[in-house]
């Protein structure tokens, strides 16, 4: 604990080989079974590895795999392991550890799915039709059918590798969780902090053939409130800023999204795009409100300025949702197939939806939660003036969720993030044999040659070939629109001007292994 919280001369020298950082939610579990929460998928990427992992570009490379084949039906995957990847140091052993076999996979997995676990990543495991060890270092998964997304799959937490003994003998594995990740767990004390430690085993160097991690320890606390955390980061208490909140977004950052000139040369800002687009779904089914019919939907989608609200409300942190579902930062998004706003085109469509309604002023009723009630209102007041009502009924986000789910709201506000770095991840809540309660089709769209294209894509192992269906796909949605976009989000962390090699990307995921701290 010494290299965390003591305060002598010798400690105060090693502060930069200490990286900190605050996590408002907490964390609730360290067991990567559990890891659908970013507060926890930070931290137990911290701990464990997986077959595979992402780099930056969100693209699959090595983990404790070295390389796989990929069968020609594109249904088996066999990885071939490395032999000198280690668990971390732990009392279950009889000796100080061991290396990772194959059959540790076998009983990770097996443990992924096993009712009495309850994992909330058993449904990773749809495609899978088999798996097993071929051998001490050579692993196999059969799947049901083509999938060729499955490798970015294999990438999320819910994978890591665990050793079985952790779970047979006693040991208190929600306390010390046992991984083979570049840190350990040193400590834990819920609600107040978690220590993790350099796991000197560690089987991954750099470029220049040094081992990773540089650091000597994470040290992350359990401040809930937002704007302290904040005043933490300004004093220099905590490495990392992850994330903006409207408490202090305006002292923070101007109006065009940079920093506001007393912080400047203070502190980094990182910014790039989110695999996460914010939108209004429609309900489809609801064949006896106004949005049933196209083009109010359509007046809707052209009669309100997207860049003006991202400018007010958001200082510019996303870009406005002036393409398709699919968001940027990943292959098949599209800027040219979307709405613009456009007042001519509004009005015009609002004039056929009376002509073939004789509703003369439709009124519409949006469910929202309490965090997005400015964009909401922005909406309203910005639709009003073509004689659309928009009505805000503002409910609690559990509740919101299980209407949603129920299709009890003709308008909800909703998020779809992607669980994986593939543009079919959000084509998935559109196909028709989705529809909820069997998925996650939320606004019940059906469209034949929509969900012809999604069929065929998963026989299409080219990125780059798939890529093409995903747009088109996704110019079917724009042109029925069963949504309405808002805007893609954007990944915006701030550290502290002696952080080195943090990476940024797409998913939001921190991973501390390369990461730096210089001396002042």
């Amino acid at each position: 604990m010494c290299v965390v919280a003591c305060q002598s001369p010798h400690s105060k020298k090693r502060e930069h080989l200490v990286f900190r950082y605050n996590e408002t939610d907490n964390i609730t579990s360290l067991d990567p079974a559990f890891a659908s929460k970013k507060e926890i998928i930070w931290a137990t990427n911290q701990i464990y590895n997986s077959l595979v992992q992402l780099d930056d570009n969100l693209m699959v490379i090595p983990d404790i795999s070295t390389h796989w084949d990929i069968s020609d039906d594109l249904k088996t995957y066999t990885f071939y392991l490395r032999k000198n990847v280690f668990f971390h140091k732990s009392p279950i052993f009889n000796k100080e550890t061991r290396t990772v076999k194959a059959k540790d996979f076998t009983f990770s997995i097996d443990r992924l799915k096993d009712p009495t676990v309850a994992s909330p990543g058993r449904w990773t495991l749809d495609q899978v039709a088999s798996y097993k060890a071929i051998n001490e270092h050579t692993f196999q998964i059969k799947l049901k059918r083509p999938f060729p997304a499955f490798l970015s799959l294999l990438a999320m937490r819910f994978f890591s590798v665990l050793p079985k003994e952790q779970f047979t003998n006693g040991y208190n594995y929600r306390k010390f969780p046992i991984g083979t990740g570049p840190f350990y767990v040193k400590a834990w004390t819920e609600n107040e902090k978690l220590v993790l430690r350099k796991n000197t085993l560690y089987f991954e160097k750099d470029k220049n053939n040094i081992q990773l991690p540089y650091l000597e320890a994470v040290a992350i606390s359990f401040l809930p409130d937002k704007h302290s955390e904040f005043l933490q980061f300004v004093q220099g208490k905590l490495d990392l800023l992850p994330n903006i909140d409207s408490s202090y977004k305006d002292d923070l950052l101007t109006i065009d999204g940079k920093l506001q000139k007393r912080y400047e040369g203070k502190f980094n800002m990182q910014k790039g795009p989110s695999l996460n687009t914010e939108y209004i779904g429609i309900y489809l089914d609801h064949k006896n409100t106004p949005v049933a019919n196209k083009h109010l939907r359509k007046a809707i989608n052209y009669g309100f300025d997207r860049t003006k609200m991202m400018t007010f409300l958001r200082n510019n942190i996303g870009f406005p949702a002036e393409g398709g579902f699919i968001p940027k930062g990943i292959a098949g998004h599209n800027m040219d197939i979307g709405y613009k706003y456009n007042p001519k085109m509004a009005k015009f469509h609002l004039n056929e939806y009376r002509k073939e309604t004789g509703d003369q002023h439709p009124s519409i009723t949006l469910s929202t939660n309490a965090d997005y009630i400015d964009l909401c209102e922005f909406i309203q007041r910005e639709l009003e003036k073509f004689g659309i009502d928009i009505q805000i009924d503002v409910l609690p986000a559990p509740q919101l969720r299980k209407q949603k789910y129920a299709g009890e709201l003709p308008l909800f506000r909703a998020s779809w993030i992607a669980d994986y770095p593939d543009a079919e991840n959000f084509m998935l809540p559109y196909y028709s044999k989705n529809h909820t309660p069997n998925g996650p089709n939320y606004t019940h769209f059906s469209n034949d040659v929509f969900d012809r294209l999604y069929e065929n894509s998963f026989l299409i192992p080219n990125i780059e070939d798939r890529q093409e269906i995903y747009k088109r796909m996704d110019s079917i949605l724009i042109q029925e629109s069963p949504f309405i976009p808002l805007y893609y989000d954007e990944v915006v962390r701030f550290t502290q001007p002696n952080v080195i090699g943090i990476p940024n990307n797409a998913q939001d995921f921190l991973y501390l292994k390369k990461v730096r701290k210089e001396a002042f």
